[in-house]
């Protein structure tokens, strides 16, 4: 292992210890070094509000960025091969790993929407690379305020990972829904640490799976049928 690599994960696992438990820590270490190996991207780090204002990332509403289990996203993305989903979008998209690793399970057209340009640049390369694992994916990365993203009808999904306050998570759903209303269709939303989601169960989507590990480490599935 890389010396700079294996400092990111002792600075990783000391800030996970500190903040929740060694337990925690432990299980997403192991996640982190064999999800890193096996999907062939660097997305492990964490990233405070204070460095991202410094960036000139508007960081009111905003959450600091840290990478979603490897775990989690592998059970959601495994329980969605079954409907026939090919679309994905990850509003606070970060290095982009969710959609690299959605990339392994069939889906072909990927969107991440981030404010950070040194993330936004790191979601590039990473994307990149699974790229030319999967030449039949298409991908974009754009740099704009979630919050203001017009849902295109052609997205089915979107993922979610806390990356704001419930006021821009307000505006999402308000997004979704005028979006559904326009083009009504099926759609699919992944949201782990899903403290937010009444915004989405208060108008009309319901929840269809849900995962847990060790307290801490949720993952929810909404849908709202057509």
């Amino acid at each position: 292992m890389k010396p700079k690599l294996a400092c990111k994960y002792l600075q990783y696992f000391y800030f996970l210890s500190t903040n929740w438990n060694i337990r925690i820590a432990w299980h997403i270490i192991r996640n982190e070094i064999r999800g890193n190996k096996k999907y062939q991207i660097q997305s492990t780090d964490v990233i405070s509000l204070r460095s991202l204002k410094k960036s000139g990332v508007e960081t009111t509403h905003a959450t600091f960025y840290m990478p979603a289990s490897y775990d989690l996203l592998e059970k959601a993305f495994t329980f969605l091969q079954q409907k026939n989903i090919h679309d994905i979008t990850d509003l606070g998209c970060g290095m982009a790993r969710p959609l690299c690793v959605a990339a392994h399970y069939g889906f072909t057209h990927l969107i991440g929407v981030e404010m950070s340009q040194s993330l936004c640049e790191k979601a590039s390369a990473n994307l990149q690379h699974t790229a030319s694992l999967f030449p039949n994916i298409t991908y974009n990365i754009l740099q704009t305020d979630a919050g203001i993203y017009e849902i295109p009808e052609h997205t089915h999904c979107i993922f979610l990972f806390n990356p704001f306050d419930e006021i821009i998570m307000q505006q999402v759903a308000k997004n979704i829904e005028t979006s559904l209303h326009k083009h009504p269709r099926n759609f699919y939303i992944i949201y782990l640490n899903a403290l937010h989601k009444k915004c989405f169960t208060n108008n009309g989507f319901d929840i269809i799976y849900e995962y847990s590990e060790k307290v801490y480490l949720e993952v929810t599935i909404l849908k709202k049928a057509l």
